[in-house]
């Protein structure tokens, strides 16, 4: 239903929990588990979301991410202290490589009851990446912490692969060579 697709990014979960949504650039990209080590990666807006967090941004600012900079909470950290004149929330990127990665795919049977974070998550898999060239879109807020980010962070970020063969919901990261991009202002 999002009429604007220029420049427009997003993520969330597909509908009932069953596969990851990716937007970027106006590119909207379905994951979803076909085994335990396998995911099909689907290019389509045939899709729905019971959440999807979404910005439009036209133009970047980029500059390597400091090589101190290599996990999750190290990235939080970097972006809350370079950001704190920038209009929040907001959308970022991050293109290069990762030493290693997991991510993961939502995959909940069909017709499962969900009532907590812990249920939701029950019909996750994991896959582990390994020296792979990608791109992470994410979003930074210290206000929404539990609407589209979880309860512990400020952050929500999907990571998917150069060759768009794996997409999912980042839950660690070791960043190797990366570039950031901020919405220019």
């Amino acid at each position: 239903t999002i009429s604007e697709r220029k420049g427009l990014y997003g993520l969330g979960p597909e509908t009932f929990l069953t596969g990851e949504l990716l937007i970027n650039d106006g590119r909207s990209y379905v994951s979803r588990v076909t085994s335990d080590s396998t995911m099909a990666v689907t290019q389509t807006y045939d899709v729905s979301a019971p959440f999807l967090v979404y910005g439009h941004v036209r133009e970047w600012r980029s500059q390597p991410l400091p090589d101190s900079i290599s996990t999750i909470s190290e990235l939080e950290r970097y972006l809350d202290t370079i950001t704190k004149t920038f209009k929040r929330p907001f959308v970022f990127k991050l293109a290069g490589e990762v030493s290693n990665a997991l991510i993961h795919v939502q995959n909940l049977p069909e017709g499962t009851q969900v009532s907590s974070p812990q249920e939701a998550h029950q019909g996750q898999v994991n896959y582990t990446l390994t020296d792979e060239q990608v791109e992470i879109i994410g979003f930074f807020s210290t206000e929404h912490q539990g609407i589209f980010t979880h309860h512990d962070s400020f952050l929500h970020m999907h990571l998917i692969t150069a060759d768009h063969k794996k997409m999912g919901h980042l839950d660690e990261v070791a960043f190797s060579k990366m570039e950031v991009f901020l919405p220019l202002r």
